[in-house]
């Protein structure tokens, strides 16, 4: 099967992992007899450096006509500096709206042979966790009208929903659990806003369509407490935008291990966005320290979601979890004083592994 692939390196230690996991991707092609293309873009500050811009035209253009986008991470100090309208994070936002990307997913998984890096008592975390958050990307505060009045003194932003806007992640959120534990967990606040009220009305309609899939539904403030008191009751929590960026943060920090982390922005097709969750870490560029691990299974999660290649995104975490079984670490992830391995060794270990 042949497939093209939009790669988007981006700044920092970007480069270095990207091409980790597209050794990987290689390694899969060959393994599984498929074809991967690339076609390598800028967005970001490299951008900026280039183009004067975050993100151009052609580059939105080229991605759409890709299957699939993989990403590194963008910006850094040097950009700091610059307007809000041209910071190299406004191409994050300009290729998720430009895509159609509204569903995010941030799976939480902690590794049995990492567990010494979670924060929370052993009692607590149990056998380990595996959460996956469905957080809604395109809606809600983050997108709404906002402004300053009263010369500046005062400030607004909107928070507004549409029942089709709900309603089309509150599915995806079902379909992931149904091939997951069967279970979903709606994040909201009900008891105060008014797409709250909207998006537990929405879902709890949508949850009619999935009779195998048990629905029960938390207010962020508990939700959030709950993650800490005991994650375990997790298996799918789908949620508006805000609340979805703080919940998954909190999630991904359970694991202790930011550089392991994936993540996939999805649309209504098989089309797809796949980005570790952690930033561009410049001041490690370019010193084979990185932890390629988190692209890598974002690696995976494009072959499973968007070319339904699940045997594949199978052999990548298992891949993975062999190297992690085998003791192999790179430095943020190994124990003090322990011995690791560079970012590029890593890569060259997981993808020996992809049978």
């Amino acid at each position: 099967m042949k497939k093209r692939i939009a790669v988007i390196p981006g700044d920092g230690i970007g480069p270095d992992i990207v091409r980790e996991a597209v050794k990987v991707l290689d390694k899969v092609a060959k393994a599984y007899s498929h074809e991967f293309e690339y076609d390598y873009l800028l967005a970001g500050g490299c951008s900026i450096d280039e183009y004067g811009v975050p993100l151009t035209d052609e580059t939105l253009d080229r991605a759409k006509k890709a299957d699939s986008t993989l990403l590194g991470a963008v910006g850094g100090p040097k950009w700091d500096s610059l307007p809000g309208a041209m910071r190299p994070e406004k191409a994050l936002l300009g290729l998720r709206s430009g895509l159609g990307l509204f569903c995010n997913l941030r799976p939480a998984i902690l590794y049995k042979e990492l567990a010494d890096a979670c924060p929370l008592r052993s009692d607590i975390v149990g056998d380990g966790l595996d959460v996956m958050v469905v957080r809604e990307l395109t809606g809600g505060i983050y997108f709404g009208k906002k402004g300053r009045i009263d010369d500046g003194n005062e400030a607004y932003d909107v928070m507004s929903y549409s029942k089709g806007e709900i309603d089309r992640i509150a599915r995806k959120a079902f379909e992931i659990a149904r091939r997951r534990r069967g279970k979903v967990t709606s994040v909201d606040k009900a008891n105060v806003l008014e797409t709250s009220r909207l998006w537990r009305e929405t879902v709890k309609a949508v949850s009619e369509d999935y009779p195998d899939v048990e629905l029960s539904n938390l207010y962020v403030d508990n939700a959030s407490m709950q993650l800490v008191r005991n994650p375990a009751q997790f298996d799918v929590i789908v949620t508006e935008n805000m609340f979805g960026d703080i919940l998954s943060d909190e999630a991904s920090m359970i694991t202790g291990s930011i550089g392991m982390l994936p993540s996939a922005s999805l649309r209504t097709d098989s089309y797809g966005m796949y980005e570790p969750i952690h930033g561009s870490a410049p001041d490690i560029a370019g010193q084979d320290v990185a932890n390629p691990i988190a692209t890598i299974l974002s690696a995976a999660m494009m072959l499973r979601y968007s070319f339904s290649m699940a045997r594949e995104a199978d052999a990548v975490e298992k891949a993975v979890a062999s190297a992690l079984s085998d003791g192999l670490r790179t430095k943020d992830i190994a124990s003090e004083g322990g011995a690791w391995i560079g970012t590029s060794a890593m890569g060259d270990e997981i993808a020996r592994r992809i049978v």
